[in-house]
């Protein structure tokens, strides 16, 4: 049985992607071009034909015998360049379906740890409390080291103010609290930053959970 037409679309005649396939194919030759081939293109349609099928390059073809059992698949036919270009497009296809599916993992998550307006807002006054303590301890331990600061200032009176003319232990007192005052200052700068970090944060999320409570 010979099929010279496609019931779905018309046949081509062999072109020079189609050469390529009946070269690039396993075992291509007369003999194994016979055959019912069929394929679903890139727009969904079913296609048949009595030969290799031009809109189905990028595809595997199914070749069946007379009795409609499957002889053989026909793999895609590329050339390096176009693999190469499918591969990229399939691994972006796969990043973007994995950062969906990463989504709404997250969403769910929100969710889950936030089911209403006031849960939330207690978590953002519990972390921002946090910070809060750590400024202050941070700030006792600085009155504390003014303290030292002036009980050398004291000390330093005896030499003239001269740091040059100080023993060797109230220079390594005085390089010790200047030392610490930087490590203090450091220290309040990084917490200001931390609280400025998670007040944006728990911005950012409640704009994400009104949206997802709005669902």
């Amino acid at each position: 049985m010979s099929f010279h037409r496609s019931i779905f679309a018309p046949a081509t005649h062999a072109t020079g992607a189609l050469m390529c396939l009946l070269t690039l194919a396993p075992g291509a030759s007369a003999q194994n071009t016979s055959g019912i081939y069929t394929c679903v293109d890139s727009r969904g349609r079913t296609l048949t034909s009595d030969r290799p099928i031009a809109a189905c390059l990028d595809r595997e073809q199914r070749v069946l015998n007379n009795a409609g059992i499957v002889k053989r698949v026909v793999p895609p036919s590329y050339t390096a360049e176009e693999r190469a270009v499918i591969d990229a497009k399939r691994r972006r296809e796969q990043a973007e379906v994995a950062r969906v599916q990463e989504e709404k993992r997250r969403d769910r998550a929100l969710l889950l740890r936030y089911p209403d307006v006031a849960m939330h807002n207690k978590e953002r006054e519990d972390a921002l409390s946090q910070i809060d303590d750590v400024i202050k301890a941070v700030n006792k331990r600085g009155k504390t080291l003014e303290e030292q600061r002036k009980e050398i200032a004291i000390e330093l009176e005896f030499y003239q103010n001269d740091e040059s003319k100080a023993p060797s232990w109230l220079k390594r007192r005085i390089e010790d609290n200047q030392e610490q005052m930087r490590i203090q200052q450091r220290f309040l700068i990084e917490q200001a930053q931390e609280k400025q970090r998670v007040t944006t944060r728990f911005d950012e999320e409640l704009i994400k959970l009104r949206q997802l409570w709005a669902q």
